[in-house]
């Protein structure tokens, strides 16, 4: 039998079958790691913060709840081809969302979404182009030390 360690390719390189490929313990416990530095960030506590203001402010929760209502009669009209009804429903629902976007709780919000977003869109950045400049992803061959830095 021939385990993942033991197939070659035809180099004589190790190939692996990527939904065989068991990633490193070592590489695991640093992903474990830069995940728990990502969620005690400042970006992290702040979309939390927003996030528990959200839940509970009653305003936008009432919004919240009318928009999910208004979104079942679309469904209901739209099964009975109703589609004045349909298209004056969305004209409310687009009426009720540009009043949740004009709060200011709900644009700090969706600030810290945008926030945590471009954190970790920075971090995978960071891994990769590190990655990239000891290996050539697309091809798996080393990268000659005169063409890094």
């Amino acid at each position: 039998m021939v385990t993942q360690e033991q197939r070659v390719n035809k180099y004589g390189m190790p190939s692996y079958n990527t939904r065989d490929l068991i990633i490193r313990e070592d590489i695991m416990a640093k992903a474990e790691e830069l995940a728990d530095l990502i969620s005690t960030s400042d970006e992290v506590r702040t979309f939390q913060q927003a996030e528990e203001k959200i839940r509970n402010h009653e305003h936008v929760q009432q919004l919240i709840k009318t928009i999910k209502k208004k979104q079942k009669e679309i469904v209901a009209f739209e099964t009975f081809k109703n589609l004045d009804m349909v298209a004056k429903i969305e004209g409310e629902i687009d009426e009720l969302q540009d009043q949740i976007d004009s709060i200011p709780l709900v644009v700090e919000f969706q600030q810290s979404q945008s926030d945590i977003n471009y954190l970790l869109q920075l971090v995978m950045s960071v891994i990769h182009d590190t990655v990239s400049q000891k290996v050539n992803v697309e091809t798996g061959k080393d990268t000659p030390p005169s063409s890094c830095g």
